[in-house]
């Protein structure tokens, strides 16, 4: 049996994944990390904070659930891509409505 591939170096590969498929080099995203960060996020030797991720996104226009989707379909080969949003599509459709003073506060 293979063995799953872990979740810091399957985020890794998806952070290398977008950045080239913008075709972009870690110095061009300097003004969100340093390229020595970068490199030990893509290289699984470290794990950025959500606040890091959705940054690193969006400085390569990138929605930050793109990466995190690449990250479970690179850990999970034989996942594919429409079984993980059937499941997330029916994960959010079962969810709890928020209560109404939160959903009008940000509308």
């Amino acid at each position: 049996m293979m063995k799953k591939m872990e979740l810091k170096t399957a985020l890794g590969m998806a952070l290398r994944r977008a950045r080239k498929s913008k075709q972009l080099s870690q110095e061009d995203l300097a003004g969100v990390s340093s390229q020595t960060y970068l490199s030990m996020l893509e290289g699984g030797a470290k794990r950025p904070t959500l606040e890091k991720l959705d940054a690193i996104a969006s400085a390569m226009d990138v929605h930050p659930l793109t990466i995190l989707a690449d990250c479970y379909l690179l850990m999970d080969e034989k996942l594919t891509l429409d079984e993980l949003f059937s499941r997330i599509r029916t994960e959010l459709s079962q969810r709890e409505a928020p209560p109404k003073s939160a959903a009008q506060s940000s509308a």
